[in-house]
């Protein structure tokens, strides 16, 4: 179950940095500004950190793949999650109707979700060392 939940957090934050970095070079490419309310950030510098977290959720992602630094993606998904729920539930933003509502908290489980594959991976032993006989010792078969 460990290892679904860490496949569904790759996948998740995999897809969420590819839309943001596709939203962000859109935006810049465009001149137009964003505004999306459940975000902090408004104007030009909105779709400026947008480029900035896409990359950062990308190479967090990378690194936990190759497991080089597994705790950078574990800081991000916990980032993604907090934004997440402050944003949807803790902030100025209103839902236009219910459905609007269950979108938020439909994506705000799933990242729950992928915080806990996040953290699932950082439990994980990076590679699992083979026993070998003392020095000095003859391997008999």
């Amino acid at each position: 179950m460990r290892a679904i939940v860490c496949v569904f957090s790759y996948f998740f934050h995999g897809l969420l940095s590819f839309f943001l970095l596709a939203l962000a070079v859109i935006a810049l490419s465009s001149g137009q500004t964003l505004h999306l309310n459940m975000l902090p950030w408004h104007g030009q510098s909105f779709s400026y950190w947008l480029l900035f977290l896409a990359l950062a959720g990308l190479v967090s992602l990378i690194l936990a793949i190759c497991r080089i630094w597994r705790l950078l993606f574990v800081l991000w998904s916990l980032a993604v999650l907090f934004i997440m729920v402050r944003g949807f539930f803790l902030g100025p933003y209103t839902f236009a109707g219910r459905p609007e509502f269950y979108r938020a908290l439909c994506l705000s489980a799933a990242a729950l979700i992928a915080a806990a594959g996040a953290w699932f991976q950082l439990r994980r032993p990076a590679h699992r060392k083979l026993k070998r006989p003392p020095p000095g010792t003859v391997e008999t078969q």
